[in-house]
């Protein structure tokens, strides 16, 4: 399985942007999927995550209410909805896929991985 992350930018404080994540094999709609992120000098974190059915999502803290994930099977792409955004959020973000039956906040439960996809959030 390979991973595309694309949709990062520049952006204002309190304004959107929309991640895509490609994936290329068919077996996309089996693997749980998630995004995480990555700011200077801190560690990788978990930001949100969904099932192969979409019928369970999870959201870290600090993103929940402002993003929204979702994925389409049928168009191989998971989806980082970010809206409110502050300099907080800035960071490079990964997409992630994994075998695991729900979703998980660990990093190291994810098989692939995206190439990351850096936001900026300006003050």
């Amino acid at each position: 399985v390979q991973l595309q992350a694309s949709g990062g930018g520049l952006v204002q404080a309190g304004g959107s942007l929309r991640l895509s994540c490609a994936a290329s094999a068919r077996t996309r709609s089996f693997y749980t999927m998630a995004w995480f992120r990555q700011a200077p000098g801190k560690e990788r974190e978990f930001v949100a995550g969904i099932t192969w059915s979409s019928t369970s999502t999870y959201y870290a803290d600090s993103v929940k209410g402002r993003f929204t994930i979702s994925r389409d099977n049928a168009k191989n792409t998971l989806y980082l909805q970010m809206n409110s955004l502050t300099p907080e959020d800035t960071a490079v973000y990964y997409c992630a896929a994994g075998r695991t039956i729900g979703v998980t906040t660990s990093a190291t439960q994810y098989d692939y991985w995206g190439q990351g996809t850096l936001v900026t959030v300006s003050s």
